[in-house]
């Protein structure tokens, strides 16, 4: 009988800081520009509760992530921790719903970013370049998608200050009006709905996961990068949202499709507008580019187990990369930014999400004691947090992510059942 070939692997070449900035470069990226006008809609007042919410349960799914990547040091996230802890089923519905709904979400980035550049009637074609100039970057190698996402972060954060001085310097804020109203008429349901849109923005961490097999020293870099990255990001988010009621206050934010923008338009520093679009496009790429790399390693890993086509599973020999995962990702990407409109995709990618950390923590919970670097209790509630925000989600996003979940599910018991005729044909 002969032996295999060796398994491809990736190359370990990020550091701490590299990896932070990745992290940073999902979570502040384009849903600090739009989350928060769906999620002042659902919550009312209460927008600064639901952000609070979200942030409990992401820190919650955060040490589940860490504790398991540190594990788990591979390519795949919570698909390989699910299949590894659980079985196989659950870590296939962990990585469909992650790479189904995140491929999704990297064409509303490019498009985001096209609405915010590109004159009127080149929107899609500047979104597909886009794509394809940051699937070049992440083929080239995964050192240089960190050095990109670097340059990325800090011209977003450079234009999140700028607008938050202008707002609050230059404008008529109050700070009253970021003080939530808790009284007997609040909508909870809208705050929890809240809650589980604005996941959306701190779902980012999990690139830190799926790329374990390229972090130097994963074991302390990754639990490391992750929790920093998160502390990061929810500092950011807090002062944004603060900020965004202060000027507008919950209607006015509800009523924006650019809250930012018209919080420094609320001000008389004009001229930081422009640089607040140039965030606003950087923080589009930024999310698109960890987004690709992210869904190229999880798909890698699927492939490996044959749970998506197995051609899928190659490694650059020179640039050590999943070269035929990343390829299909932008032409997928590629086809959904010049045919469909999907800006308006964060409640599915939500649902998506969410069932994927609610296995991450299910998986953290069942780890041995001596695997184990945060209490349970935390995995429990990271568990029930998810659940509670899916089922708060606005229908039609939980009907179209049960809809993709029974696709892949049909999926995988036709490839199964392939598999089994051709092993019993002579």
């Amino acid at each position: 009988m002969s032996t295999p070939p060796p398994r491809a692997e990736l190359r370990r070449e990020l550091r701490t800081g590299d990896a932070i900035f990745i992290g940073l470069g999902s979570m502040v990226g384009a849903g600090v520009f739009s989350a928060f006008t769906p999620a002042a809609v659902a919550a009312g007042s209460g927008l600064l509760v639901g952000l609070a919410l979200a942030a409990v349960v992401a820190y919650c799914n955060a040490t589940a992530s860490a504790q398991l990547a540190a594990q788990y040091p591979t390519s795949g996230g919570t698909y390989v921790y699910g299949r590894e802890q659980l079985g196989a089923w659950w870590g296939f519905l962990a990585g469909w719903g992650f790479v189904v709904g995140k491929t999704a979400s990297c064409a509303a980035m490019a498009l985001t970013f096209a609405a915010y550049v590109a004159p009127s009637g080149w929107e899609r074609p500047v979104a597909l370049a886009a794509v394809v100039a940051l699937a070049s970057a992440n083929y080239r190698g995964v050192t240089r998608t960190a050095r990109l996402t670097r340059v990325i972060v800090v011209i977003v954060l450079t234009a999140l200050s700028l607008a938050l001085v202008a707002s609050l310097v230059a404008g008529e804020p109050e700070l009253s009006r970021s003080v939530p109203d808790l009284s007997s008429g609040t909508d909870w349901y809208g705050v929890l709905q809240s809650a589980g849109l604005l996941f959306f923005a701190f779902a980012g961490y999990a690139r830190i996961a799926t790329l374990g097999e390229e972090v130097r020293d994963p074991e302390r870099t990754i639990p490391r990068a992750i929790q920093t990255a998160l502390l990061l990001a929810v500092l950011v988010y807090g002062a944004v949202a603060v900020t965004l009621l202060a000027t507008l206050d919950a209607s006015g934010v509800a009523a924006s499709a650019t809250p930012v923008a018209s919080a420094v338009d609320a001000s008389s520093w004009a001229w930081v507008d422009p640089v607040v679009r140039l965030g606003a496009a950087a923080a589009s790429l930024g999310a698109l580019l960890a987004l690709m790399a992210g869904i190229g390693r999880t798909t890698l890993a699927m492939a490996r187990h044959h749970d998506l086509p197995h051609w899928l599973a190659a490694v650059h020999p020179r640039h050590q990369v999943p070269h035929h995962a990343e390829i299909a990702l932008a032409v997928v990407v590629s086809l959904l930014v010049m045919t469909l409109d999907l800006r308006d995709v964060i409640g599915f990618s939500s649902f998506g999400v969410l069932l994927y950390y609610f296995v991450a923590n299910v998986s953290a919970f069942t780890q041995e004691p001596d695997r184990r670097r945060f209490p349970r209790a935390l995995q429990v509630a990271g568990a029930v947090g998810c659940a509670v925000l899916v089922a708060t989600l606005p229908a039609t996003s939980v009907v179209a992510g049960v809809a993709v979940l029974a696709v892949g599910v049909i999926y995988r018991l036709s490839r199964r059942s392939r598999g089994r005729a051709s092993r019993r044909t002579p």
